[in-house]
């Protein structure tokens, strides 16, 4: 069973788990432009997607994770996001391995290890800052990039308008898009559209309706990015 709850690591950072299910248990875990500190018997950093990722949990796997909203794991991990684009990989690949087995041991002993991997979150926020990780070491900068990017995305502005929003030319906007994001501002607007379409088609809004209220043209250009972007059909999303 999959479960999830709001988390204090950061603004809008949210605190997931899934307990041991018989036998192995399929998954798809669709984009969504965040990226997630994850426990399973080991510290793992799963980088943002820009498709789907499918796979099986081993049969009595558990796992812990948080899930950081788009834009803030570069201040976490301590490098751009576009380096960790589309991958698992453990985070002793990233960080020293004394400090890992240290942080590992911690999460390992602690009564909820969510709360321990929200603590790992904001230590090293305060360590790294926002900017830090190819954003040209400005931490407010960053942010406010990473703020109006993401408005114009949920709102549907051209990369133009955001561009000039943020003082940045499109190459410079598309460079810092992909140092906080892992792409640039226009796939993060298909993803974010995407999960916002389907969280209005999961909550009973007709797929018709829903497609216009999130932005798409018509319900088959929905079909068609849901298909390309989550790799099913919506109808199996949305059954």
């Amino acid at each position: 069973m999959y479960q999830e709850r709001p988390s204090d690591a950061v603004p809008g950072a949210v605190a997931w788990w899934r307990a041991p299910a018989e036998p192995a248990t399929p998954f798809r875990v669709l984009p969504d432009g965040c990226m997630d500190l994850i426990w399973r018997d080991g510290l793992l950093v799963a980088g943002p997607d820009t498709r789907a990722q499918v796979g099986e949990s081993p049969a009595g796997a558990a796992y812990d994770g948080i899930r950081l909203p788009p834009g803030t794991g570069p201040g976490v991990f301590g490098l751009p996001a576009h380096e960790l684009r589309d991958q698992r990989v453990g985070l002793d690949s990233l960080w020293p391995d004394a400090e890992v087995r240290e942080l590992a041991e911690r999460v390992a002993a602690a009564p909820d290890r969510s709360k321990a991997l929200a603590e790992i979150v904001r230590e090293r926020r305060r360590l790294h800052g926002v900017g830090a990780a190819g954003t040209d070491g400005d931490g407010a900068r960053a942010e406010t990039i990473r703020r109006l990017v993401l408005r114009g995305a949920l709102g549907g502005r051209g990369v133009a308008d955001t561009a000039r929003a943020v003082g940045l030319s499109e190459r410079q906007l598309h460079r810092r898009c992909r140092a906080l994001f892992g792409y640039g501002a226009k796939t993060l607007e298909r993803v974010l559209r995407m999960r916002r379409a389907l969280e209005l088609v999961g909550a009973g809004v007709p797929a018709a309706e829903a497609a216009a209220r999130a932005g798409y043209a018509d319900q088959p250009h929905l079909a068609r990015e849901v298909r390309e972007l989550a790799g099913v059909p919506l109808s199996r999303l949305a059954g």
